[in-house]
């Protein structure tokens, strides 16, 4: 895993020699995508796709691609509601990364730095609320009267509670001077808990927490090596008794990673007003021959689905790819004692084991189909390809005693280029008080031929009886769309890939271009998100390009689409 700031959404800095608007775009130092003074950096350009080696590489036959537009429940968040939120007071960012959660009759969804609520009948039941006034009692991303910076926000998550019947949501936040925008070494995560099954937006429907991450020995935290530090890339999960955040810890100023951290917090404390937790101290865990890193907490659909077992059970996953090619071993992740949250004393036991699985690996860039992309040409400039990212864990699921999650892999399809594809898990875990084993159930990929597939998450029916896959859709044939596949009870796909959101133009955002300090390869997403209701409805939410709006006067394109799998 490389040791970058991969979770952090980019924030728009003007391109260089060009005139800037107040109106589109702002300069924030020390962001990704800026030298030390503020200044653009141009790395070198390349439009060309990612070439993988073939050799090893997973040669999964490509599905069928179909419409199902009856399954889009809403239109979800897009740049335009980022940017525009909070009176303007909003930088443009970008990748949107996904948060979703759904519970009796609301739907929550968030993106960066804005979230909404919607009906389940997907009417939106909210303006979109800017996240950094939310956390901080008012205090706005960028106020473009005064000219200063609030804190940086990024990396949202969301989830409904079955029990409790509360929602929670989590995000990472960065202080900043004011004046500058420079980060400051304060580090923190972000707990928000309703005070009811059906909260709004105010701040005032949420019970607010928050963590200090920092980890340098100072403001009580650890002293851990290159710290101050931030937690990239808060996962969260839950079970009978716990709430749990694992965050990936890199410096703020330097090269070092710690890896995964884990924070175990009793949930029904939380849910009433108090609160309580255990930091688990990780010291970079070893994992094979690396460090430990994306630990991904498992949810449940409903309490059934919950292990009691050894005075409460959380299970999690993680890859194992330390080197970005390629690996045939995930690990998998018990955490044991968890009813111990509830008391003033928590001792949480945290175990793990190896297990081998079918070949993935680092995927490659995402080419896209060609069309209009008026920032792109206004500054002469090509096509963007698209950010597959890296093949981390993503979400996981505890159902029916299995363990579901996916990957972005590469992939060698059958009439074409190496593109990127899906390499999905179905994980039977066992726990002792210290110790857990695990078999493979099931695993398998998803490809299109010659297009590309990515950033995957799997929502499942209460029991494990059904599931199904959401992500995004993308290459020469498509433009980025939203798309799903299902899954059976055994994890194999029962039908084909459905796209439930079509894109209609490339995507054009700033993040590719160097004149923004890109290289080619706009950010896209982090992740998508999809759960289950009680009912056994699967949501399902991910970007894609509406076409409905981008440059001028917006500097991206991207939205999200809210989907609904019965």
């Amino acid at each position: 895993m490389t040791a970058c700031l991969i979770g952090l959404g980019i924030v728009a800095p003007p391109p260089a020699g060009a005139a800037t608007s107040a109106s589109t775009t702002e300069t924030r130092p020390f962001e990704p995508g800026e030298d030390d003074a503020g200044g653009v950096l141009t790395p070198p350009r390349s439009n060309a796709p990612s070439r993988v080696p073939a050799a090893g590489l997973p040669r999964p036959v490509g599905r069928v691609v179909v419409t199902d537009a009856a399954a889009k429940r809403a239109e979800g968040l897009s740049l335009r509601d980022t940017r525009d939120a909070n009176g303007g007071n909003q930088f443009s960012l970008e990748p949107p990364d996904q948060a979703l959660c759904v519970g009796g009759t609301e739907v929550i969804e968030g993106v960066n730095n804005v979230f909404a609520t919607y009906s389940t009948s997907g009417a939106r039941t909210s303006a979109p609320q800017a996240y950094t006034p939310f956390w901080n009692d008012g205090v706005a991303e960028v106020d473009r009267t005064t000219g200063t910076y609030g804190p940086f926000v990024s990396d949202p998550k969301c989830y409904f509670d079955p029990v409790l019947h509360r929602f929670f949501m989590t995000e990472l936040q960065l202080g900043t001077n004011p004046t500058t925008g420079d980060f400051t070494g304060d580090s923190y995560e972000n707990i928000a808990v309703s005070r009811t099954a059906t909260p709004g937006t105010s701040a005032a429907d949420w019970y607010l927490y928050r963590i200090d991450v920092r980890n340098d020995g100072t403001h009580g935290t650890p002293s851990h090596a290159g710290c101050p530090c931030l937690g990239d890339q808060p996962l969260i999960g839950a079970d009978t008794y716990g709430f749990y955040v694992t965050t990936n810890e890199f410096s703020i100023d330097g090269p070092e990673f710690n890896g995964a951290q884990i924070y175990a917090f009793d949930k029904a404390a939380l849910a009433a007003g108090t609160l309580r937790y255990q930091r688990i101290e990780t010291n970079g865990t070893p994992l094979a021959e690396g460090t430990a890193y994306s630990v991904q907490p498992a949810t449940s659909p409903v309490a059934a689905d919950w292990s009691t077992a050894n005075n409460g059970t959380e299970y999690a996953l993680s890859a194992l790819d330390f080197t970005a090619t390629l690996d045939d071993r995930i690990a998998a992740w018990a955490l044991t004692n968890t009813r111990s949250l509830t008391t003033d004393h928590p001792a949480v036991t945290v175990s793990r084991t190896v297990i081998g699985s079918e070949v993935y690996g680092q995927p490659p860039s995402v080419q896209q189909k060609s069309g209009p992309y008026p920032l792109g040409q206004s500054l002469k400039d090509k096509l963007n390809l698209l950010q597959s990212n890296d093949d981390r864990m993503n979400q996981v699921v505890y159902a029916g005693g299995k363990l579901w999650s996916g990957v972005n892999t590469a992939a060698k399809t059958e009439n074409g280029p190496t593109t990127t594809a899906i390499a999905y898990f179905v994980v039977r875990p066992t726990a002792t008080p210290t110790s857990v084993s695990a078999t493979m159930a099931h695993q398998g990929y998803v490809s299109v031929n010659r297009n590309s597939v990515m950033y995957p998450s799997i929502g499942v029916a209460p029991g494990g009886t059904r599931a199904a896959m959401v992500f995004t859709l993308a290459g020469p044939g498509y433009h980025p769309s939203t798309a799903y596949v299902r899954l059976s009870s055994s994890g194999a796909p029962t039908g084909p890939v459905s796209i439930y959101g079509a894109g209609t133009k490339p995507a054009d955002g700033f993040t590719g271009y160097p004149q923004y300090g890109g290289n080619g390869q706009e950010r896209w997403g982090d992740y998508s998100a999809a759960v289950a209701d009680p009912g056994g409805t699967v949501w399902v939410a991910a970007e894609y390009v509406p076409g409905t709006f981008g440059y001028p006067p917006y500097l991206a394109n991207w939205g999200t689409a809210i989907g609904a799998i019965g």
